[in-house]
């Protein structure tokens, strides 16, 4: 099967991750990929760059030739079916038109994060991003999205149901592993707490560093490490610092690194106020680490029933003044829900998985212009 993926290899994010482990994973079973993506280089191989005037772990501005480019390329390239890994880009609605006229079938899936709850004024936000994304969605063939909650909400907006598909998100347990590291000898640390992501204001990050300097985690010998880059990382660095055990690794896009430091720490905290199903939570979860994360997204259904703690988005700072010492005095419990975590993942959280429900969704909506033919 010849796949068009239009996704993001660029700038490090969630979406990137998403888009290069399925892709990466098709390819491995057979199918011919050709990846499409807002990039300012030239054409190499099977990839396809596509003009763009901005772009950031969030959104992306294509230019106007960015339409015209794509639809070349897909009349050259004659694709079977075509994925779009939704970017938050204007030509998200242009791609049911243009695969229509084309008599592509179109999938997409649907990253926007949510708290279905509107518990604060960025998941009401969010909410406008649903809203405005429902009516295009509702011309696109399947959508994936992470959970039944994520379904309910869409189909409320005015998505059918049946153009709707519940694929959580999953993981390479084989090659994020508990495993030996030296991390805890290179930041000279007792634990080590993990957050992985982007630092903005929908992340919450700073509930977390409050939290954390409030519990003086530093003086038991405790380390925080951030890693991922973001708008509010230089308004809250000179606050939360080595001082207070807080250290600042940036964005860190070398795979063995990041499993290299989830393999040596103890925690996880995604203090997220909305999500979608966080592939760094499942990353680390398959690595063996007690994760704590709120209930936004489909996040808390990932880790409750044990496999990790659940937190409510209102109060974060307030529920980790509590939580955080008692995940220092408590090693065992921390290894147990760490053990509990990796668990869950194998259960129903693998790449392997994920990847066997895509092709299933390609070969269902594949098969009435098959019966044609």
């Amino acid at each position: 099967m010849h796949i068009a993926w239009l996704g993001k290899k660029t700038p490090f994010c969630g979406n990137v991750t998403y888009s290069r482990e399925i892709t990466s994973a098709l390819t491995n079973r057979g199918h011919k990929v050709s990846f499409m993506h807002f990039a300012d280089t030239k054409a190499d191989g099977d990839e396809v760059p596509l003009p763009f005037l901005y772009k950031s772990q969030v959104y992306t501005i294509p230019t106007i030739r960015a339409k015209r480019v794509l639809e070349r390329s897909l009349r050259r390239r004659k694709p079977d079916i075509v994925h779009a890994s939704l970017s938050l880009s204007p030509l998200d609605f242009l791609l049911p038109e243009i695969c229509q006229e084309l008599n592509l079938p179109l999938i997409s899936t649907f990253h926007t994060p949510y708290d279905g709850k509107r518990r604060n004024v960025t998941s009401t936000t969010q909410l406008l991003a649903y809203q405005l994304y429902a009516p295009f969605l509702a011309r696109y063939d399947r959508t994936i999205i992470f959970c039944e909650e994520q379904q309910d909400l869409l189909v409320k907006l005015g998505v059918s149901r049946e153009r709707l598909i519940v694929i959580p998100n999953g993981v390479d347990e084989q090659k994020y592993t508990p495993g030996m590291s030296n991390i805890k000898a290179e930041f000279n640390a007792r634990q080590i707490y993990v957050y992985q992501g982007r630092i903005s204001t929908e992340k919450n990050v700073e509930s977390l560093l409050k939290a954390w300097k409030y519990c003086n985690m530093s003086n038991y010998g405790c380390k925080l490490l951030l890693v991922g880059d973001g708008p509010l990382r230089p308004n809250l660095e000179p606050f939360y610092n080595i001082e207070h055990g807080v250290i600042w690794l940036g964005a860190i896009r070398d795979d063995a690194r990041r499993i290299e430091i989830l393999r040596g720490a103890d925690v996880f905290i995604l203090p997220s106020l909305v999500e979608g199903l966080s592939l760094s939570l499942l990353e680390a979860m398959s690595c063996g680490l007690a994760c704590v994360a709120t209930d936004a997204g489909a996040d808390a259904s990932v880790i409750s029933g044990g496999a990790g703690v659940v937190i409510n988005t209102q109060g974060v700072s307030g529920q980790l003044r509590t939580l955080l010492p008692v995940l220092r005095e408590h090693p065992a419990w921390v290894e147990i829900l760490g053990k509990s975590a990796r668990q869950r993942v194998l259960t129903s959280y693998t790449l392997k998985s994920n990847i066997d429900r895509i092709e299933r969704l390609y070969s269902e909506v594949l098969a009435p212009i098959q019966q044609v033919g």
